[in-house]
């Protein structure tokens, strides 16, 4: 038998549930794994739940640099195409690298709202960046700076990729301005969630994205005690609890039944 494609572990997933639908996106190199305990928390409160994987990901590190930011991006019109066709309404929740396409997607897909987690509005300064289409001939590959996590037992746990490959760099930092360049026409609720001790995408860059955002229905949330992939930190109920009180908030402004909080699945 042929070794699976898509590491063990790290499939995209379906949750089928009510007729509200939940679209969760995960970050760079990342996998849909890192959004399983949230999208469990979702469907006990009764939500659909796809958690789809971005082209390039969760397979082999040399698959990522053969994509750009437009695969990416559509991965998740196709999450959101496959939802809507069972789901009255589509709401798409993303971390980090998932946050940013989220955000895009929320210009011009008709969805009910948005849940950016995590998410950069710029590259960090960096002189290196400059120069970015040499050195991704040069240095193929760049090593990620210290995890932050704040939850050994989730460290330990997940699953990706060991470092970033420069390509994939170069298509994120056109990504961003994509972004930038689409926030203003974004007219749809949107809350965003950052953590003050996030070390991978910087606390300034949320008040830097509420600024852009088109929608006047707009919100941030700090958390205080977890790193980056706060979806696995120990804020996540805290998370959880957020996104689901802003889906009921925006449900209940089109006539939508209210559903029942759940307990967290995920071990502590």
């Amino acid at each position: 038998m042929p070794n699976p494609l898509i590491i063990p572990g790290a499939e995209p997933f379906l949750i089928p549930g009510s007729r509200t639908g939940c679209l969760l996106v995960h970050g760079l190199t990342g996998t849909p794994r890192e959004m399983r305990w949230m999208g469990e928390d979702l469907a006990l409160r009764g939500y659909s739940v796809l958690a789809p994987r971005l082209a390039g990901h969760a397979t082999c590190p040399d698959d990522l640099p053969r994509t750009c930011w437009r695969d990416w991006l559509a991965a998740v019109e196709d999450g959101f195409h496959q939802l809507r066709s069972c789901c009255d309404h589509v709401f798409i929740l993303g971390l980090s690298l998932g946050g940013v396409l989220t955000l895009s997607a929320a210009s011009y897909l008709p969805i009910s709202g948005a849940v950016a987690m995590s998410t950069p509005y710029d590259m960090p300064s960096d002189w290196r960046l400059n120069f970015l289409p040499i050195f991704k001939r040069l240095i193929p590959h760049v090593a990620k700076g210290p995890a932050d996590w704040r939850n050994p037992e989730a460290a330990r746990d997940h699953l990706e990729y060991p470092d970033y490959p420069t390509a994939a760099i170069t298509q994120l930092k056109d990504l961003l301005a994509e972004m930038r360049t689409c926030l203003p026409s974004v007219q749809v609720p949107v809350l965003l969630i950052h953590s003050r001790l996030d070390q991978g995408v910087a606390p300034e860059n949320m008040p830097r994205i509420y600024e852009r955002l088109g929608t006047q229905d707009k919100h941030m949330m700090w958390v205080e005690n977890s790193g980056h992939v706060i979806v696995r930190e120990p804020d996540r109920q805290i998370v959880f609890q957020a996104a689901h009180e802003f889906i009921q908030r925006c449900l209940q402004g089109a006539d939508r039944p209210v559903n029942q909080a759940a307990p967290d699945p995920a071990s502590p």
